[in-house]
């Protein structure tokens, strides 16, 4: 059963989030094809998070953790072919390659294995100009003329 949403209202009442919704339309549109490896993405403090993978029978070499532009991709990769004969095979030891979708202002910190386990830090640091800040208001007898106003600003209109 599939689920079609639509963001129609939120799209009335807010500006700049074209990219957002995108994402959660394409979102809904694909099934996860593949749901190995495993993982949980934790939120560890208020603008920091970490991505946990297991990755049993890995090593550090064989794992690559890459940061691109609002992409998170972790490959893991073992050398040539295992010619044991398993009885049974419970423990999956197949190449993956796994992307997680960042927002912006999200870049990784580190990655740590220990016990089969990758961890991916992630922090989200906002620049200053982004964070909020008082705006200081002007007591003034009449507004000025919007000619002026737009010469002040140097020809950019006010949000």
């Amino acid at each position: 059963m599939r689920t079609t949403l639509d963001f129609s209202p939120l799209s009335r009442s807010s500006v700049g989030f074209d990219h957002v919704f995108d994402l959660l339309d394409a979102a809904s549109r694909l099934a996860p094809t593949d749901n190995w490896p495993p993982y949980d993405i934790l939120r560890v403090g208020d603008n920091q998070y970490r991505i946990v993978m297991s990755v049993a029978g890995f090593a550090p070499e064989e794992i690559t953790v890459t940061h691109e532009p609002h992409l998170l991709v972790v490959r893991g990769e073992k050398p040539g072919e295992d010619k044991a004969e398993y009885l049974y095979r419970g423990i999956a030891g197949r190449n993956f390659d796994r992307r997680f979708q960042l927002a912006d202002h999200v870049t990784v910190t580190g990655a740590n294995l220990a016990n089969g386990l990758l961890a991916v830090d992630l922090v989200r640091e906002l620049p200053e100009q982004m964070k909020p800040h008082r705006i200081e208001i002007h007591q003034a007898d009449t507004l000025p003329p919007i000619e002026d106003r737009e010469r002040a600003e140097g020809g950019k209109h006010a949000a």
